[in-house]
């Protein structure tokens, strides 16, 4: 088993005013050419933006985007016209394919929405471009995996396709309990970020917004320190 800590006070940061971004991987203004993605996963940012804020109209083509809000509520528009306000519990995914154009803005003018964006790179380039939004049941995922994200070919029931070989799944960890995970692929890798509390994963101690990168194994252990929410998004490495 191979693994690489990423702490969280290591991250590329960007704060214009309305907006606190941290990337775990080059991304805007922050380069790091050790850090320009983890196999087809290219973007982790961890996002907070203020009351009323958000970018405007902005193209996207050839990445499929995964939005997950932590708190408050998260409004994307899209050229489309499809108009989305989703918050924690939802999870969206954009299949930009052949491009898209679309805003993203705090829904609320009173408080900060929080959420994490990831994106990957597809399987082909030039597919039809779409998008799709589901709830999860947070009490689904207490000492036990959810997953949130599957292959658009593994036709799993309950979750949102994705167009490429990539699982992304959350669990909350009560304090002490344990479970492995099992990789899909041997040729998978998977990056493990910690959104709450604390972990030991494949046996690296992780904090919040600390992340391990896994690879060259079949499965690993995830042990809870205390009450802890982990993201684990596994991708193809090539």
């Amino acid at each position: 088993m191979k693994t690489e800590f990423h702490a969280a006070n290591e991250r590329g940061f960007e704060n214009p005013g309305w907006l606190e971004s941290y990337h775990n991987f080059s991304f805007a203004e922050y380069f790091n050419p050790l850090r320009e993605h983890f196999g087809t996963l290219r973007v982790l940012n961890d996002i907070s933006m203020q009351a009323g804020k958000g970018f405007a109209e902005h193209p996207h083509n050839n990445m499929e985007i995964i939005s997950i809000p932590l708190s408050g509520c998260l409004e994307q528009r899209e050229n489309t016209g499809n108009i989305e306000v989703f918050s924690p519990g939802e999870v969206q995914v954009i299949s930009a394919g052949t491009g898209i154009r679309h805003t993203e803005y705090n829904h609320s003018e009173s408080e900060a929405c929080k959420f994490i964006q990831l994106w990957i790179y597809p399987r082909n380039r030039g597919i039809s471009p779409g998008s799709e939004k589901k709830a999860f049941d947070p009490e689904k995922r207490v000492n036990a995996l959810q997953m949130l994200v599957t292959p658009d070919t593994a036709q799993e029931e309950g979750t949102i396709p994705i167009a490429q070989d990539a699982w992304i799944s959350v669990t909350s960890q009560i304090a002490g309990n344990s479970m492995e995970y099992t990789m899909h692929s041997a040729d998978n890798g998977v990056f493990v970020f910690q959104i709450e509390g604390a972990s030991e994963v494949a046996g690296r101690k992780l904090e919040k917004r600390d992340a391990v990168a896994i690879t060259e194994t079949l499965a690993f252990e995830i042990r809870s320190l205390g009450d802890a929410e982990i993201l684990i998004t596994e991708v193809p490495m090539k």
